[in-house]
C-alpha cells in the first residue's frame, strides 16, 4: 500500500498536543489556528500558504481539524450576535428575490399563499441547516469532514461531490444575477459578462484570504443592502398587489402550495454542507443552543424579508407592463431596474449596490469550496486552500457566462434538487448522534480526532444504502419541468423532500443497528 493510503488510514498526531509542551502556542491565537499544522506539510506550496498568514493575515488551514488548544476563548453574548449578523448578511441579497418571484410567477400562487409557504418553508429548511452549524464548535471539523462520522469514509465523497454541484450552482445563479443587474442598469450597453467577472473577482478576493476576511466583510455587507432594499420597498410598494389571488384551484392549488413550500425550504438547506466551516475556531464549550438560534434568526429574518419583497414584485408583473418588460428582458435584474426607474440616478445606484452585494451570498460558499475539493482525494489535501478557491471561482464564472440566458429555469429546477440530498444527510446525522452514539456513550459520543482514520469511522454501508433509498423515493415523488415521478403525478406536487426525509428516517436505524452488530463501528 502506498504511503498516501497509509496516511489516510493511520491517525496523524498533531505536532502540538497540549499547551504545556508548546509554550509558544497561545489559546485563541488565530494566526496559529489558521496555519497548516507541521505534520500535514509535505510541499513548498503549503509552506508558502503558511507564510501568507504573516504577510496578509490569510488563512492557510484546510480540512485539518482545529485542536482545542488553538480555539478562541469562551464566547460572549456579542459573539453570538455576530453569528446572527453574519448569516443575516449572507442571505440579505437580491438574488434571493428570485425565490420570492417564483411563488406568483412559476407556481401561480397569490400573495398570501406565497408568503405563508415562503415563511414556513424557510423555517423548516433553516432549522435543519442551523442544527448542522452546531457541529462546528463541538468537533473542530469542517462540515463535510464531520460527515465521515455518520456517512463513513467513502460515502462522504458522494456528499462532497454533490456539495460541489451546490456551490457551482449557486455561483452560477449569483454571478448571472449580478451580471443581469449591471446590464439592465446600463440599458444593455454593458455586457452581462462584465458584471459576472466583477462578481467573481470580488468573491475571490474576500474568500481566498480566509475566515478573518470573510467574517469582517459579512459583518458590514448587510448595511448598504438594507438601505437599498428599504428604498425598493418604498418606491415599489404602490405597484405590489398584496391582494392577488392564486390562479389555481382544487388539487392543483394544493400541489402548487406544497411544491413552493419545499422549494423555499431547499434554499436554506443548501447551506447545510458549509455552515459549520466558519465555526471551527470556536471552543467546544460554545452553546449549541446559542449557535442554533443565532444562525436561525439570521437565516429566517433575512430570507423572509427579501423573499417577501420578491413575492410583491412578482405579484405586480401582471398589472405593471414596465416591470413585466424588464423582467422578460433580463430577469430579476431588469425587474429591479424597472422598479427603481422613478428615482433616476439614485435608483440606478441602488440597483448597482444590490448587484455588488450579491457577493455576500457567495463568499461563504466559495470559501468552503476548497474544503470540498480537499476531501475528494487524499492528494488533494496537499494543495493549499487558496488554490482551490481560485479554481472554483474560475469554474463557476465560466459556467455563468455560458448559461447567463437561462437563469430562472435553472434556478427553479436546481433548488429542489439541493434539498433532496441534504435532507437525507441531515436525517442520517441526527439519527446517528441521538439513536446510536449518545445512547452508547452519553459523555463522549464522538472521537473527533479520528477524522482522518478510516479504521475508526463507520463502514458507511447503512448510510450509503439509506442515501440510495432516499434518493429513489425522492425521484418517485419529484415534480419538475423535465421529469414528473409517478407518485408526484397523483398529487400533483413535488413531494421529493419530505418523502426522502421520511424514508431515510425509517430505513437508517435498522441498517445501522445491523452494521454496528457486524462491524462494531
Amino acid at each position: 500500500m502506498s504511503t498516501t493510503d497509509d496516511k489516510a488510514i493511520e491517525p496523524r498526531k498533531t505536532s502540538v498536543s497540549s499547551p504545556e509542551n508548546s509554550p509558544s502556542i497561545c489559546r485563541g491565537d488565530l494566526e496559529d489556528a489558521t496555519a497548516i499544522p507541521d505534520d500535514f506539510i509535505t510541499n513548498k506550496w503549503q509552506r508558502k500558504a503558511n507564510e501568507l498568514i504573516g504577510l496578509a493575515g490569510a488563512e492557510a488551514r484546510g480540512i485539518e481539524r482545529v485542536d482545542e488548544i488553538f480555539r478562541t476563548g469562551r464566547l460572549a453574548l456579542k459573539d453570538y450576535f455576530s453569528l446572527t449578523i453574519v448569516w443575516f448578511s449572507v442571505n440579505l441579497t437580491s438574488n434571493i428575490l428570485t425565490i420570492g418571484v417564483l411563488g406568483p410567477v412559476t407556481f401561480g400562487l397569490g400573495s398570501l399563499d406565497s408568503m405563508l409557504c415562503c415563511f414556513f418553508g424557510t423555517i423548516l429548511g433553516s432549522a435543519a441547516t442551523c442544527y448542522m452549524a452546531t457541529y462546528g464548535p463541538m468537533s473542530g471539523n469542517r462540515s463535510l469532514v464531520g460527515a465521515r462520522f455518520s456517512m463513513g469514509w467513502w460515502p462522504t465523497k458522494l456528499c462532497v461531490i454533490l456539495a460541489v454541484v451546490v456551490m457551482l450552482g449557486y455561483g452560477l445563479v449569483d454571478a448571472v444575477t449580478t451580471g443581469l443587474i449591471f446590464s439592465a442598469v446600463s440599458g444593455g450597453s454593458l455586457s452581462t459578462i462584465v458584471g459576472i467577472v466583477i462578481f467573481g473577482i470580488m468573491v475571490w478576493v474576500i474568500s481566498s484570504f480566509g475566515i478573518k476576511y470573510v467574517k469582517h466583510y459579512e459583518e458590514y455587507a448587510y448595511v448598504p443592502q438594507v438601505c437599498a432594499l428599504f428604498i425598493l420597498v418604498g418606491v415599489a410598494a404602490p405597484y405590489m398587489d398584496v391582494h392577488a389571488k392564486s390562479a389555481l384551484t382544487g388539487k392543483t392549488l394544493i400541489g402548487a402550495r406544497i411544491s413552493y413550500l419545499f422549494t423555499c425550504a431547499s434554499g436554506p438547506l443548501g447551506w447545510a454542507p458549509f455552515i459549520a466551516d466558519s465555526l471551527v475556531y470556536h471552543p467546544p464549550s460554545t452553546s449549541r443552543v446559542g449557535v442554533f438560534f443565532s444562525t436561525f434568526i439570521g437565516f429566517v429574518a433575512s430570507k423572509t424579508f427579501v423573499e417577501f419583497i420578491g413575492i410583491g414584485l412578482g405579484s405586480g408583473l401582471a398589472t405593471n407592463p414596465t416591470w413585466a418588460a424588464g423582467f422578460n428582458a433580463t430577469g430579476v435584474g431588469g425587474l429591479l431596474v424597472a422598479a427603481y426607474d422613478p428615482l433616476g440616478s439614485l435608483g440606478h445606484l441602488c440597483a448597482v449596490i444590490l448587484g455588488l452585494g450579491i457577493a455576500a451570498n457567495m463568499v461563504p460558499g466559495n470559501y468552503s469550496a476548497a474544503f470540498c475539493a480537499q476531501l475528494i482525494a487524499t492528494k488533494a489535501e496537499k494543495i493549499p486552500r487558496i488554490v482551490w478557491n481560485t479554481l472554483a471561482t474560475i469554474i463557476y464564472t465560466v459556467i455563468a457566462i455560458a448559461g447567463r440566458n437561462k437563469l430562472l429555469p435553472i434556478f427553479s429546477n436546481f433548488l429542489p434538487l439541493i434539498g433532496y440530498w441534504t435532507i437525507i444527510w441531515i436525517v442520517i446525522t441526527l439519527q446517528e448522534e441521538w439513536l446510536f452514539r449518545r445512547r452508547r456513550n452519553p459523555t463522549k459520543p464522538y472521537d473527533w480526532a479520528a477524522w482522518d482514520n478510516r479504521n475508526l469511522l463507520p463502514m458507511g454501508i447503512a448510510a450509503f444504502t439509506t442515501f440510495l433509498i432516499g434518493w429513489a423515493a425522492a425521484i418517485l415523488c419529484m415534480s419538475q419541468a423535465y421529469y414528473i415521478g409517478p407518485i408526484a403525478a397523483l398529487v400533483p406536487a413535488d413531494m421529493g423532500l419530505p418523502v426522502a426525509a421520511a424514508w431515510s428516517a425509517i430505513v437508517y436505524p435498522p441498517l445501522r443497528y445491523m452494521e454496528l452488530k457486524k462491524f462494531g463501528r
